[in-house]
């Protein structure tokens, strides 16, 4: 027989689980009683049927052997769960269920700004053992880079951003009305209507938009924002990657701004592309110009 920790007890799904005193009786086989439970077993292993509770609820009751404590489940029908062996106390009032704990994070002070976001990258390349570091970063990723390489140029040795954001141009305003209703009412409806609106005619991988589609509706998700970066102050060797067909921004405009601010930077525009499409869409173009150019 196997002990469960107080984690393992508190990580059960759907499932309230709490101790009750010993008993004395000599079997161990469970009991299932679909009807409405009764209070708390007396040390004989009888119960006294009582009325008040919901009867979507039932009850499993454990007769265990001496010296073991007799454990009473509470859980919806069809998720019974049997195990034997003592189990630590669960915190909470008798007779009632505990409090489900949240889960576990990482201790640290949150990211609420740029600034923040920069001062992450600066722990990562330290926890790496990285004085310097070639970046890349697709859409806000490309927004990320593009504020660190201003904020730590001697750590950036070269840049590449893959159809930026609000980086050189903000997004076009069709854009924005379109993704409306997937910041202020997520769900995987939503998501995938606007991704098949933004990558029409690419035909996306679709185990990609089913995670895009999840990743919209995580719970207490919340986007670092910020403002465009300065990018006329970028030192490092550049190149901007930009999705022909792009409804996030027009990308002709976009590329004319980084010629005529950073002329010295490189600009591919990719013939097809749209901006959720990338990576996946003409992959080897895009690798071939990524590898070229970080070498």
């Amino acid at each position: 027989m196997r002990t469960l920790s107080l984690n393992e007890i508190i990580a059960q799904r759907e499932e309230w689980v709490c101790l009750r005193p010993p008993t004395n009786a000599p079997s161990a086989s469970p009991t299932t009683n679909s009807a409405p439970a009764g209070p708390d077993p007396p040390r004989n292993g009888t119960s006294t049927p009582r009325t008040g509770r919901p009867a979507s609820t039932s009850t499993v009751r454990w007769t265990a052997p001496a010296g073991v404590a007799a454990r009473r489940l509470r859980h919806r029908p069809g998720l019974v769960r049997q195990r034997a062996g003592p189990r630590r106390a669960v915190p909470g009032p008798r007779g009632r269920p505990p409090r489900r704990r949240r889960p576990h994070r990482t201790p640290g002070r949150p990211l609420k700004g740029a600034d923040d976001l920069t001062a992450w990258l600066d722990a990562l390349l330290d926890g790496l053992g990285l004085t310097r570091a070639h970046l890349c970063g697709h859409s806000y990723g490309a927004w990320l880079a593009a504020r660190y390489a201003l904020h730590a140029p001697e750590r950036v040795d070269r840049l590449a951003l893959v159809d930026p954001t609000r980086v050189f141009a903000g997004f076009r305003p069709g854009y924005l009305l379109r993704a409306l209703p997937v910041l202020t009412r997520p769900s995987e409806a939503r998501a995938r209507a606007f991704l098949a609106w933004e990558t029409a005619g690419t035909r996306p991988d679709e185990a990609w938009q089913r995670l895009y589609a999840l990743a919209s509706t995580a719970p207490g998700r919340k986007l670092v924002a910020g403002g465009r970066p300065r990018v006329a102050g970028l030192r490092a060797p550049l190149l901007v990657l930009l999705a022909e067909r792009s409804r996030a921004h027009r990308a002709a405009e976009v590329a004319d701004r980084v010629r005529r601010t950073l002329p010295e930077a490189e600009v591919v525009l990719l013939p097809g592309a749209t901006h959720h499409s990338l990576p996946l869409t003409a992959p080897e173009r895009l690798d071939e110009r990524l590898l070229a150019f970080l070498g």
